[in-house]
């Protein structure tokens, strides 16, 4: 019971350093941005697996809220933006227990598949709800004389692709320079994914 209190304590802070990212300026013009917050939920999804990952989205998602960095257009659409989407950056946890086993091998090859994987994974899963939000609700205020479905897929698109070689670099530097940041020191946490 200790062990999994300290894990969501750990997913807590994750997302709380999420939202506070969110606060740098990464924006390009009106409609690009890098998400740095998925930079830290997927360290943590790389440490703990998918479930914790999961929930520390979900919080990561709802601390929107207060923090006053929820854009409405309807209920639906902030469901499937802040509570849906952010859960799904959690799927990076999918590569934890090959990432852990290839860092105690120190098969460096397959430390960064796993990286680059969980990176990509992770960010897509989350995007590819800001693209069906996009293609519903966002699309009616599409630019340059596009669908909304290919103005959704170009501007989430886009996003999640700088989002996420922005979380493989930090990651892979991650690997290099101290990779026991994605070992927790209590590997029986591991079995909750």
């Amino acid at each position: 019971m200790r062990s999994n209190t300290k894990i969501w304590i750990e997913g807590t802070i994750i997302a709380a350093l999420s939202i506070m990212l969110s606060f740098l300026p990464t924006g390009m013009g009106t409609t690009f941005s890098i998400s740095l917050g998925q930079i830290t939920l997927t360290v943590y999804a790389l440490r703990r697996g998918v479930k914790p990952a999961m929930l520390a989205g979900l919080i990561w998602g709802f601390l929107h809220f207060p923090l006053g960095q929820v854009i409405y257009l309807s209920v639906a659409q902030v469901l499937i933006e802040y509570i849906l989407a952010y859960p799904f950056a959690g799927f990076a946890g999918f590569f934890a227990a090959r990432l852990h086993k290839s860092i105690q091998a120190e098969n460096h090859g397959q430390d960064r598949f796993a990286i680059i994987s969980a990176c990509l994974v992770g960010t897509f899963a989350r995007y590819f709800w800001h693209f069906v939000a996009g293609y519903i609700f966002w699309g009616q205020y599409a630019m340059w004389g596009l669908s909304p479905v290919i103005y959704s897929l170009v501007i989430n698109g886009t996003n999640a692709l700088l989002t996420a070689l922005a979380a493989i670099v930090i990651l892979l530097i991650f690997e290099k320079v101290f990779p026991t940041v994605f070992i927790p020191k209590d590997q029986k946490s591991m079995s909750m994914h």
